[in-house]
């Protein structure tokens, strides 16, 4: 009797092959001469696996290195329909997608239950390309200037002598930039440490605009709040977790939709007029366009768009999930770009790091590929596994006579305004980065205060008294409670306000000489 008739649910399995589909006869033993060898060089399939496995990890990301991500859709029940002709974000779209979170610091081993940013990046699969939504679970990030990006991204990587983590790093870039004041608040408050990305917001955080059939632009703030509620650990909550597993993350977020609880989060936007920005900003100081900025609900009230759903897991996580490859150049007619810099710069970034992790057509791959036709002119290079022009072989230029693809000026967008001199302006002169920190911190409990002041304490532990005095200083700028709270969970002397104006002075006196 056969092993398939013996046990019919377990299948009888393929013929073991080479990659060229040559079959294997014994893959257990080397080929050598005598039992004890030396081995020939004639083992092509020993050198094979040999060589492949020395080439199974690419580079890690740079940032946001480890991840978790699903299938799912999203479905449009609002009518925006005024504002952009997107056809994603149209009255009954459905549009499949595929959503990543990550950790922005931690390396591929790192422990999941970690304080530290949650990235949420979504690949909406559109029928005009792929529109890819890069952005947190916060509305904001710690700088608003990408030449200050590299360096910021440096203090939280390994330290090049000691190769540890070093909160001194950290803290003494965070106590010379203020700009950080509103996510290192967000960061080091109880949304810092989410027991899992089911649980969390994710924010578009950059400012985009949408353009509608009239060729009418407005800017436009992406929300996604989630239905399942905001849990968080503790720092010992979190320890016990790390030493349980330190894939917590995937195993909640795998399970939960291998059984069916497929996690949901309400789609939200907030809209601005040009106009309403000129007002708003002479109004408050603040630039519509700054990534360290929110626009206060009360100011800009969140529409309700849609709902996003997760339903499905990858088959295989390299492929799926690893290899995925997210960009905000990615858009499609209808929604575009705006005057933030952070965006402008990761236009350009995003595509380059793909090209150097993944290869030069990682668009081509499966994960990555657009649901509709492609058509460029793109040649050769590494990974160039598709089509390459063959069917119309003399239209590998353009323009030409050879029915090649062509341009449709239809899909031009609306011209945009720009004014100023060309100049390095300093992001720093005249800006208010403690006023929103501040209400944000306003908006606390007592509970809520005091786990803000433990968490920044025990994250600044190693640091020096100076910069946890800088630091201080920039807290009590917000709120005094906020400074005054810190410095006593770090056991400080209750900065004074000759203290703190001296602190400022001369940081003020620094920058101001460091930007002439």
């Amino acid at each position: 009797m056969s092993k398939s008739t013996d046990n019919p649910s377990k299948p009888s399995g393929d013929r073991l092959t080479t990659s060229a589909g040559n079959p294997i006869a014994d893959n257990q033993n080397a080929l050598s001469a005598g039992p004890r060898g030396p081995l020939l060089l004639q083992d092509y399939q020993l050198i094979e696996k040999l060589a492949h496995q020395n080439r199974e990890r690419i580079p890690e990301r740079p940032v946001h290195a480890k991840g978790w991500g699903a299938y799912g859709t999203l479905t449009i029940s609002g009518d925006i329909s005024k504002y952009t002709k997107a056809k994603v974000l149209q009255p009954g779209a459905r549009t499949p997608l595929l959503l990543r979170f990550s950790t922005v610091a931690g390396e591929l081993g790192a422990a999941d239950a970690e304080r530290d940013v949650r990235g949420f990046a979504i690949k909406f699969y559109t029928e005009e390309g792929n529109w890819d939504l890069v952005g947190n679970n916060t509305p904001v990030f710690f700088v608003r200037d990408p030449y200050k990006f590299p360096d910021f991204i440096h203090t939280q990587k390994r330290h090049p002598k000691t190769n540890l983590r070093s909160p001194t790093a950290m803290w003494d870039f965070w106590s010379l930039s203020p700009e950080s004041l509103h996510q290192v608040t967000i960061l080091m408050s109880d949304r810092g440490l989410p027991t899992s990305v089911r649980h969390v917001n994710g924010y578009g955080s950059h400012t985009y605009s949408l353009i509608n059939a009239a060729g009418e632009r407005v800017w436009v703030k992406f929300h996604f709040k989630t239905q399942q509620g905001h849990r968080h650990w503790t720092n010992a909550e979190a320890s016990a977790v790390v030493g349980r597993t330190r894939e917590s993350t995937q195993e909640d977020l795998f399970g939960a939709i291998d059984m069916g609880d497929f996690p949901k989060w309400k789609m939200q936007m907030q809209i601005m007029t040009d106009a309403q920005a000129q007002e708003w900003s002479q109004r408050t100081g603040w630039n519509p366009f700054d990534l360290t900025k929110i626009w206060p609900h009360a100011d800009f009230p969140v529409i309700d768009v849609g709902t996003l759903e997760l339903n499905r897991n990858a088959d295989n996580y390299f492929a799926e999930i690893e290899q995925a490859a997210f960009a905000p150049s990615n858009i499609v007619p209808g929604i575009s770009f705006s005057p933030d810099k952070m965006l402008q710069a990761r236009v350009f970034s995003y595509a380059d790091a793909h090209r150097y992790r993944l290869g030069t057509h990682y668009e081509a791959l499966p994960v990555n590929a657009p649901r509709c036709p492609v058509h460029h002119y793109h040649k050769d290079g590494p990974m160039r596994f598709f089509d390459n022009n063959t069917r119309n072989p003399d239209a590998y230029y353009e323009p030409n006579s050879f029915n090649g693809p062509k341009e449709e000026k239809r899909f031009a967008e609306p011209p945009l305004p720009l004014h100023g001199d060309a100049d390095r302006y300093n992001h720093r002169d005249g800006n208010d980065d403690y006023t929103q920190p501040g209400n944000l911190f306003r908006l606390f409990s007592a509970e809520q205060r005091q786990r803000l002041f433990d968490n920044i304490a025990a994250a600044m532990h190693g640091v020096a008294d100076e910069i946890k005095r800088r630091q201080v200083a920039l807290f009590a700028k917000c709120d005094p409670a906020y400074g005054a709270g810190v410095a006593r969970a770090l056991k400080l002397d209750r900065p004074g306000e000759d203290r703190l104006k001296g602190t400022h002075a001369k940081y003020e006196i620094q920058n101001k000489s460091a930007a002439t």
